[in-house]
């Protein structure tokens, strides 16, 4: 689909020293782009890296890498907003939604159990729903979503055209589209957001607030899939495959 070369420009951040010294992560970023948009997107970055309510981050890095795989264009999963009284009608709420999109109650309760446990993991954690356990982690990349369309889309279903929800929607969209990804479950470690969601293929993007209160920044991102499939090569395409969303009108009707 690209006639121009693409950069895959990543961001991160944290707090008394870097990820691998044991930093505290502050923020992350991730944009795929042509290089024309190179200089704004690495001071959008910078910016939203030292201005994160996290913290004041005395470590960041910023790399960018050309692309060379072909990109790929898929639509955004279509979105339902939740609006519940508490966070743990919330995730009560969640729960339910990962039952009906193919996690059993028993895995879906021994993810929760775990996840104090996953507490320092940066990116998402890869849950077997039949072994009930973490096989991996990944961090999902080489995804975006151009301003003009998501604006466009936020428009017409009247969703905020919040950043936030571009990145946020556009890395569940990849995922929900491989054919072992069962359901994601997901709430944001920022301590001023609250929201966060399910995603699957039958049901889409379920936005749920609030999931947690505010102050907490301890978030979650768990992938479900099946196991019994070849994990290597689902984390490589997470990882690697580069992936545009272009909504279009007459798909959604």
């Amino acid at each position: 689909m690209q006639e121009e070369s693409f950069y895959s420009v990543r961001m991160r951040a944290s707090m008394n020293g870097s990820h691998e010294d044991g930093g505290k992560h502050i923020s992350g970023g991730e944009r795929l782009i042509p290089f024309h948009e190179m200089k704004r997107t690495v001071n959008a970055l910078l910016e939203k890296g030292l201005s994160h309510s996290r913290g004041k981050p005395d470590f960041m890095q910023i790399q960018f890498e050309e692309v060379h795989e072909p990109i790929k264009a898929i639509q955004p999963l279509p979105v339902h907003t939740h609006e519940v009284s508490s966070p743990e009608e919330g995730q009560v709420l969640a729960r339910l939604l990962l039952e009906r999109e193919g996690v059993s109650r028993e895995m879906i309760e021994k993810a929760y159990e775990q996840i104090p446990e996953w507490s320092g993991v940066r990116g998402a954690v890869v849950f077997d729903i039949h072994s009930g356990k973490r096989v991996d982690q990944t961090r999902v990349s080489r995804i975006d979503w151009t301003d003009a369309n998501f604006e466009k889309w936020a428009s017409r279903f009247h969703v905020p055209a919040h950043p936030r929800i571009k990145e946020a929607l556009a890395l569940a969209s990849k995922v929900s589209r491989h054919p072992i990804t069962i359901a994601e479950l997901c709430w944001s470690d920022d301590p001023d957001y609250i929201t966060g969601y399910v995603a699957g293929k039958k049901m889409g993007y379920q936005r749920i607030t609030p999931m947690k209160e505010y102050g907490i920044e301890e978030g979650c991102r768990i992938f479900f899939i099946d196991g019994s499939e070849d994990v290597n090569t689902y984390i490589h395409e997470l990882e690697k495959q580069p992936i545009l969303i272009e909504w279009e009108e007459d798909h959604d009707s």
